[in-house]
């Protein structure tokens, strides 16, 4: 598979080219359009649980879809969907990736993607307490609201960054999850949330706009526009 991203930085396609009888995974919805031969099935990736646990924690789609080019090959064209920049990211396994919850796109099928705990040492997590775990050799496409910055960290540089900012990192960085402020009360008053503590060495992507405020912005609209 090959991936070839367009539109940047604030409309972002990318196009995946497959060989004859190729397969590749994408999020269920990010498919923009396709070869006529193209055959695209939604599946239940690792069965029921792996699949539910993927849809409520991780904040992704319940079903996966695969798509299967035909015998002379062929294109699938996909996007995220909240408007920004895309990235693609190498994985291997020496070299894995995590990622938030809704930045995988699409990606090969020699990954692996895994659902797990993001490290908040509270029973109550929020934002950025489920992260998707990337492993295996092949190539993924991640998505991000608004554009992308990277922050290169050489071993023991650290930096802090709220988790609705985080789009991927690799896993050679040490990552925890900790509130932005002191205290319950300081959280609820500075606005601020969770905060990831990263350091290196490793390569750490980020986001211009958070989804999570997106998200809370729309609703208060909805609300007050059907009083």
């Amino acid at each position: 598979m090959e991936l070839q991203i367009r539109h940047q930085p604030a409309f972002s396609t990318a196009r995946a080219t497959l060989q004859p009888n190729e397969q590749m995974r994408l999020e269920s919805g990010a498919m923009i359009a396709m070869s006529p031969d193209m055959v695209v099935e939604g599946k239940m990736e690792g069965g029921f649980l792996k699949a539910l646990k993927r849809s409520a924690l991780g904040g992704e789609s319940f079903f996966q879809t695969t798509a299967t080019a035909g015998p002379n090959g062929g294109f699938v064209d996909v996007a995220m969907g909240l408007p920004g920049d895309a990235v693609i990211l190498q994985s291997t396994a020496a070299s894995p990736w995590i990622l938030s919850q809704a930045s995988w796109i699409a990606s090969s099928m020699g990954l692996l993607l895994d659902t797990k705990w993001g490290g908040m040492k509270s029973l109550f997590g929020g934002e950025g307490a489920f992260l998707v775990h990337v492993s295996g050799d092949g190539i993924l496409l991640a998505g991000a609201y608004g554009a992308i910055e990277v922050v290169k960290l050489a071993a023991g540089e650290k930096i802090v960054v709220d988790s609705g900012h985080m789009v991927a990192v690799q896993a050679s960085v040490t990552m925890s999850l900790h509130k932005a402020a002191t205290g319950w009360m300081n959280t609820i008053k500075s606005g601020e949330g969770l905060v990831f503590h990263f350091e290196g060495p490793g390569e750490v992507y980020t986001q211009t706009r958070n989804p999570n405020w997106f998200g809370r912005f729309a609703s208060a609209a909805h609300s007050h526009g059907t009083n």
